[in-house]
């Protein structure tokens, strides 16, 4: 079992090495992107500077802290976007037939299908989350947390869109389910806990997760918490788990296209 694990980890980040050699091609394209990306988010942090002139916090976050959100949002947007884009987008792949490439090969078919391809745009996410902890004031273990909670919060918002893509197993038209509860992920990652109430900071920490994947890490990293460090890794792992399994149970119900078409 351990030698299968090891042997598809190396299929899997080959997977991501050609992908990225694919983008390479063309070398002014793929460095505009991820400049074009860190100017992109920079812009958006003019209106936080605006906003805390007039205010000392907002949602109970210091313009410090929602620097720091910032880099959470975007790093763990980067890495999920970077290393499984193609999650995002597994339903068109489910609906097209286009499985049929990954189904036939000695791999496993869930990550083989969402490690096929890269966005590089990612990368400048990925930049700017580091930019932005730098500037929150760099300390060893807190960088350490920040990159862990990048990684599995990167990994939640994977998990979270198989889980909703995968429906496409069982029902038509859940593709446009997925991008709205997608673009719910990116868009409250952006803005400070506070400032929700209700039923909607319930959303947050349940089916649309961003509250495990973004708030409680920067409560982590300010104030470290041992049982919301252990919520933080216990839903992630959970929620791979729920997100194998409902993938290959809608699997069993997957009707080949017959489409031709060759993976290198």
């Amino acid at each position: 079992m351990l030698t299968a694990a090891k042997n598809q980890l190396k299929v899997t980040k080959l997977s991501i090495k050609y992908a990225v050699m694919r983008e390479m091609l063309n070398k002014t394209t793929f460095v505009s992107n991820i400049i074009f990306m860190i100017l992109n988010n920079a812009c958006m942090i003019i209106q936080w500077i605006v906003l805390f002139s007039l205010k000392d916090n907002v949602g109970g976050y210091t313009f410090q802290q929602i620097l720091l959100l910032w880099g959470m949002s975007s790093g763990v947007y980067g890495v999920a976007h970077f290393f499984f884009d193609k999650a995002f987008s597994l339903a068109n792949t489910i609906n097209s037939g286009k499985l049929d490439a990954y189904i036939v090969q000695p791999k496993n078919v869930l990550l083989s299908a969402i490690t096929s391809n890269v966005k590089v745009s990612a990368i400048g996410d990925i930049i700017f989350a580091f930019v932005m902890y730098f500037i929150y004031g760099f300390n060893i273990t807190t960088f350490i947390l920040y990159i862990l909670f990048l990684i599995t919060g990167g990994l939640i918002l994977v998990a979270v869109s198989i889980i909703f893509n995968s429906l496409s197993f069982w029902f038509n038209n859940t593709d446009m389910v997925s991008d709205t509860v997608n673009s719910l992920m990116v868009n409250f990652s952006t803005y400070p806990e506070g400032i929700f109430k209700g039923i909607t900071k319930i959303l947050l920490f349940t089916i649309i997760p961003v509250g495990i994947a973004n708030y409680i890490p920067i409560k982590i990293i300010t104030e470290f918490n041992i049982y919301l460090f252990i919520i933080n890794i216990s839903v992630c792992l959970l929620l791979i788990l729920i997100s194998f399994i409902i993938f290959y149970k809608g699997l069993k119900k997957y009707s080949s296209s017959n489409l031709m078409s060759a993976r290198i």
